[in-house]
């Protein structure tokens, strides 16, 4: 039954990987041209592409780039709700290995206890949805934020919320790059967000700790010797 197990888990890898060899990102951006001038066409493949991306490993800017050569300017809003869509499944994964974690006994499961009373202490400070917010705003993977979120226990919708909302900027920004396919198809996915704007994004997630933060310290009583 072992045996079974890992080779039924190897053939998954492997065909999720050849998969995402012969369907590269790049290769994606230069079918799309295709479909491009049927909106319900492109929206379809934007669906399935969302949904697909966790598995493939895709860089989630794929979809903001397509949604802009597309749509243009108005392909920022079902950028940002596939964005969104895209962020759940690996968040549910890390929601359900912190279900099985805590539920399990012995060292591991003691420091998940230890780490999960760490994050809610960490959520507390700020809330949900501002914490979820900061970090989308971070220059971090998009997956692995979404995986914390589900580790931490991140209730659900704040965290949809605090994700539409800090991958705007992102999706802003890919959407208006999509607008030029060609240069896109020279230049690839790399390079598409300025530095700039990674900058100040930044900058303004830990101006948004700065308040909460603060609020929490000041409140804290003091033990002062008389």
């Amino acid at each position: 039954m072992f045996g079974r197990r890992v080779l039924a888990g190897v053939l998954l890898v492997g065909g999720i990987t050849a998969v995402a060899v012969l369907t590269s990102p790049e290769l994606v951006l230069a079918r799309v041209a295709a479909v491009a001038d049927d909106p319900l066409r492109l929206l379809a493949l934007l669906c399935l592409l969302a949904v697909v991306r966790p598995l493939l490993a895709w860089p989630t800017s794929l979809l903001s780039l397509i949604a802009g050569y597309g749509f243009g300017l108005p392909g920022t809003l079902p950028a940002v709700g596939l964005l969104t869509v895209t962020s759940v499944p690996p968040y549910l994964f890390g929601e359900r290995g912190r279900a099985e974690l805590l539920a399990g006994d012995g060292r591991l499961s003691a420091a998940a206890t230890r780490l999960d009373t760490a994050g809610d202490r960490a959520l507390a400070v700020a809330g949900p949805f501002r914490s979820v917010l900061v970090a989308r705003l971070a220059p971090l993977p998009s997956d692995v934020i979404s995986g914390a979120a589900g580790v931490a226990g991140v209730p659900l919708w704040p965290y949809l919320a605090g994700t539409a909302a800090g991958e705007l900027p992102w999706a802003v920004a890919a959407v208006v790059a999509g607008t030029s396919l060609h240069r896109l198809a020279v230049d690839g996915l790399h390079g598409v967000f300025d530095v700039r704007l990674v900058a100040a994004a930044a900058a303004a997630g830990v101006l948004l700790l700065v308040g909460p933060v603060y609020r929490h310290y000041a409140a804290e009583p003091t033990n002062v010797d008389e």
